[in-house]
């Protein structure tokens, strides 16, 4: 077989170099958050994820087509067994020069016990989901979390020697009077923060997303009424466009996919725990990366991929609206990976 081993293979359609994968190790989660899924939820019976070695081969066959930045998600990546064997062995592959890094984001709820190890495994960032500091709100959006137990991750990360970007999700009439307290306490805690409006995706139970929606516009108004905030010029590999907060020094981001479509400079790529690769997170358009590997070998698995980054859309189609208030994309974001 020609061999296909390119960082050029990944090139899709409009000229966006694919380098970063997002990937998706389990769908289950210690936590239920209001904006994420349903509190009865029905998760996939562990027969249908990929194997911690499958994840791995699906990893270096990305690395080897030039991918430089592997972030592993969920659920909850902390809470799948053994999962320090597959971000060891990405880490390795930072240590060789292969892979510019391997981040992880997480609720925080494990940190506690394994910050150090994550550190000693080649990790050197981390992106923790935190919408409140009130403990009162934390435990009704994410329904089951402890809010005490992720500060004491969040310490122990920190004195592990993870830099921290905190993600909230801005939630209309929950958190957002909350939001300019998070970003004082981010700086004095030496993090920076991003805040993110709101997705379509999945059922989330009695819930409504038109209820929940708070256009970042009107959050940057509120925040600027208390920072002074500088538009910065710095690009992180995620799709956040950034602020510097002048009484912090932080770094402040804002991810809008209704509000502002960030998709014309999107060099991501998503993989489920089943192994179905998503171009963007806001079409339903997939590769079953599986079924490549199982029946075609590595070989296979790199024309699936190098065929499904072909077809990578112009952008998404997310809408929130009282005429459209039902999940754009059925599937839920824990199964996706955020």
């Amino acid at each position: 077989m020609e061999d296909i081993i390119s960082p050029k293979s990944l090139v899709d359609p409009f000229g966006r170099t694919v380098d970063y994968i997002r990937v998706s190790v389990t769908d289950r989660c210690d936590f239920r958050c209001v904006y994420c899924m349903a509190e009865q939820m029905t998760f996939l019976p562990k027969a249908e994820l990929l194997s911690l070695e499958e994840l791995e081969q699906v990893c270096r066959n990305f690395i080897a087509l030039g991918t430089r930045k592997i972030r592993l998600t969920g659920g909850e990546p902390l809470v799948r067994r053994n999962i320090m064997q597959l971000i060891r062995n990405l880490g390795d592959e930072v240590r060789a020069g292969n892979l510019d890094e391997v981040t992880i984001t997480t609720n925080g709820s494990q940190l506690n016990k394994m910050a150090d190890e994550l550190m000693d495994c080649g990790v050197k960032r981390l992106n923790i989901s935190i919408d409140t500091l009130d403990p009162g709100k934390f435990r009704k959006i994410t329904r089951w979390g402890d809010l005490d137990k992720v500060l004491e991750g969040l310490t122990a990360a920190k004195k592990a020697g993870l830099a921290i970007k905190l993600n909230a999700v801005a939630l209309k009439g929950v958190n957002e009077s909350d939001l300019g307290d998070m970003v004082a306490w981010a700086g004095d805690q030496g993090f920076d923060m991003t805040v993110i409006e709101v997705m379509p995706m999945g059922d989330i139970g009695n819930e409504n997303r038109v209820d929940q929606y708070l256009p970042l516009s009107q959050v940057r108004a509120d925040l600027s009424e208390r920072f002074t905030l500088t538009d910065s010029a710095h690009q992180s590999p995620g799709p956040a466009r950034y602020v510097t907060v002048e009484e912090t020094g932080r770094r402040l981001g804002f991810i809008t996919p209704m509000t502002h479509n960030f998709c014309e400079s999107c060099n991501r790529v998503r993989v489920t725990c089943t192994g179905q690769l998503y171009m963007c997170l806001g079409q339903d358009d997939n590769a079953d990366l599986a079924k490549a590997l199982r029946s075609g070998g590595e070989d296979g698995l790199r024309e699936a991929i190098i065929e499904a980054i072909g077809r990578k859309p112009k952008g998404h189609d997310f809408i929130i609206s009282r005429r459209a208030p039902a999940a754009s994309v059925s599937r839920h974001m824990n199964v996706t990976g955020g």
